[in-house]
């Protein structure tokens, strides 16, 4: 059901905004419209323009509790803290963290800093040459890089024949060879050429040489690997005092979020508030104004009764014209978790009917009557209500309802896990079960079951348009329009002659054809001029009779059409309830059960675990199409706004 609402406006001193929100607002939810909007014809209001200042502690304290390194659930509230202790905190912890941050980042540039050099000078940490002294020989010329081991071979041949150089192999990583060579100073370009031509790949001696490494090659290795392991143990340690100190502070930042979210919360009602004229007023006062359900707001003024600085008024949604309450649903726990299909179709506007019974019991019942077996329904019922009731899924809690209406077509189908000979069919085996239908011959039961249901669900749908349109004042979609009251005579005329064919009775005939259905086809044809007639416009036929005309013919056509597609969009339930038959007794089948024989046990459970899996997924998927295109295209919009109060009530549960 949809709560019955009262708008309300709430005035008093500016200096008590912030109590009345923390004091009232805070225990009677409220949802707030703009104020400034809603009294537009009242002179002289103002927004309010603070800037909130608790928005970055706020956000602060947020960005710190994410930083945690393992999540720290919330504890009791630290006793003793306000809100002044609580930004000091939050401001204290930021600038801790911003200090561990800068300290982190100087280390990982000097570890950034580090690796060039380590890179270069790692693959000769074994040559115990001094660097400075080999890079600026006098007279001969030295040159470090690599080569590719497949030119490596070729390479040392050649070397080894030619005077004029020497190459000393260092370390050999990847598919590389890392070496230096050596050569007279007046040869130096020649042997490079050589070395070139060889895919030598030198490394430039200047980016040894700005680092200013001293010692052997193999002592500046070993001191860059020292001071590169030290860098990863002051990071270590860093983050483990990082890590300690906001563990340590968890409970009292836990406390600081919520008084500053509360806080900042509360101020961030001025967004929603007006104020009249401070300077033409001695005392300025704020002004509220939103919607609140009628419990709350009884209370809420049974609360304010002795506050004489508030004023408090409200009324009834009928006798604020132009205002559209919010939607709030209030529907027993069993129906809630189905709330979740009519929030993504959309919810219910104020004067609709909530559809959310209606969809739990037609969902259920579909659902079962495609899926009817006793043991597999006791699984989804089983599973389902186990994880609603441990994690809240509300799929799960539809799966549950829709597992015990399985249950229930089980037995009337004699199904036990796809064995059929267990259970007596309470009422027909889906595969097996005909009838004889005049004029088409015979068909499977569970089909022409299923159309009756269709058409049953068809005419319900149209008395519930009716009703909702009656509320909303639509004269149209009462009386004239093809889901209203003309609606409802022509498809019901349908209903029933096909009830009376189907039983072998005569179908109507004469006067009663022409007022069943030949009148509501005229009525839904020119709904629009007997519209303007009832409500007694000025202009009862459109100037350009000729495009309305037209248009009304292709409007009746495509009427007829979605009788029809919808009606036979049934059939789908009766597929369904056959398949998943079919689909078991090749379960059965394969397990070598078909025949009275002893079943393979295994072939039977995972043949079950895969049909209920897989076939419970798609009739879960066909019977939502079933509910948002057959049923609620008929009689629901979902246009409705959702109730969202200024902050959730501290006396509300969850």
């Amino acid at each position: 059901m949809i709560e019955k609402m009262r708008y309300i406006n709430i005035t008093g001193p500016r200096t008590e905004l912030d109590r009345v929100a923390e004091d009232y607002l805070s225990r009677y939810e409220i949802h707030l419209e703009n104020a400034l909007t809603e009294l537009s014809d009242v002179p002289q209001l103002s927004p309010f323009t603070e800037t909130n200042p608790y928005k970055e502690a706020v956000a602060s304290a947020a960005r710190l509790l994410s930083e945690l390194p393992e999540e720290i659930p919330e504890t009791e509230p630290v006793p003793g803290m306000d809100l002044f202790s609580a930004r000091t905190l939050v401001a204290e912890c930021d600038e801790q963290i911003q200090a561990f941050t800068q300290e982190k980042d100087a280390l990982k540039k000097r570890h950034d800093e580090l690796l060039k050099p380590l890179r270069i000078i790692r693959p000769f940490k074994d040559i115990r040459y001094d660097l400075q002294e080999i890079l600026h020989f006098r007279h001969i010329v030295c040159r470090l890089g690599r080569i590719d081991r497949q030119y490596h071979q070729k390479l040392t041949e050649y070397i080894y024949d030619s005077p004029d150089t020497i190459l000393i192999d260092a370390e050999t990583v990847d598919q590389y060879v890392y070496c230096l060579w050596f050569a007279p100073a007046h040869l130096a370009k020649k042997v490079g050429a050589i070395y070139s031509s060889m895919h030598f790949e030198p490394i430039e001696s200047s980016s040894l040489e700005e680092e200013a490494l001293e010692g052997s090659i193999a002592d500046i290795c070993e001191k860059l690997e020292q001071e590169h392991r030290e860098i990863h143990r002051k990071q270590d340690e860093l983050q483990e005092k990082r890590d300690a100190f906001l563990r340590e502070k968890a409970p009292a930042l836990h406390t600081a979020q919520r008084l500053l979210s509360d806080a900042s919360d509360t101020f961030d009602i001025r967004r929603m508030a007006a104020s009249t004229d401070q300077e033409n007023e001695e005392v300025p006062f704020f002004i509220i104004s939103g919607w609140m359900t009628e419990d709350s707001a009884a209370a809420f003024e049974e609360a304010i009764k002795d506050d004489e600085s508030i004023f408090f008024m409200s009324g009834e949604e009928k006798n604020n014209p132009g205002r559209t309450p919010p939607t709030k649903l209030k529907n027993p726990p069993l129906l809630k978790p189905f709330e979740m299909y009519i929030r993504m179709y959309g919810l219910p506007s104020y004067t609709e009917m909530d559809p959310t019974w209606f969809l739990a019991v037609t969902y259920s019942f579909i659902f079962g009557a495609m899926f009817g077996d006793v043991g597999q329904g006791l699984l989804l019922f089983l599973g389902g209500f186990i994880l609603y009731r441990k994690k809240h899924v509300d799929l799960a809690g539809i799966i549950s309802c829709a597992g015990i209406f399985s249950i229930l077509f089980g037995f009337l189908y004699g199904s036990l896990f796809g064995f059929e000979d267990i259970l007596p069919a309470l009422w027909l085996h889906p595969m097996t079960a005909m009838m004889a239908v005049p004029f088409v011959g015979r068909l499977n039961t569970v089909f022409v079951a299923a159309i009756a249901f269709g058409m049953f669900l068809i005419l319900v749908c149209m008395v519930f348009n009716i009703l909702n349109a009656r509320k909303a004042g639509d004269t149209e979609k009462t009386w004239f329009d093809h889901n209203a009251v003309a609606g409802l005579v022509f498809y019901g005329s349908i209903v029933l002659s096909a009830f009376l064919i189907v039983s072998g009775h005569k179908a109507p005939g004469g006067i009663l054809i022409v007022l069943m259905f030949v009148l509501p086809l005229v009525v839904m044809f020119l709904k629009e001029p007997l519209t303007h007639l009832v409500e007694k416009k000025a202009k009862i036929m459109p100037e350009q009779k000729g495009i309305f005309f037209v248009q009304s013919f292709f409007e009746m056509f495509e009427v007829l059409l979605s009788y029809l597609s919808n009606t036979l969009s049934f059939l789908r339930i009766g597929a369904f309830a056959v398949s998943h038959a079919a689909m078991m007794e090749v379960v059965m089948m394969l397990s070598g059960a078909e025949n009275g024989g002893s079943p393979n046990w295994i072939v039977i459970v995972l043949g079950n675990l895969f049909v209920c899996g897989m076939e419970g997924l798609i009739v879960g998927i066909q019977v939502l199409r079933l509910e948002y295109y057959e049923i609620f295209s008929r009689f629901y919009k979902g246009s409705g706004r959702e109730f969202r109060p200024f902050k959730r009530s501290r006396n509300s549960a969850g």
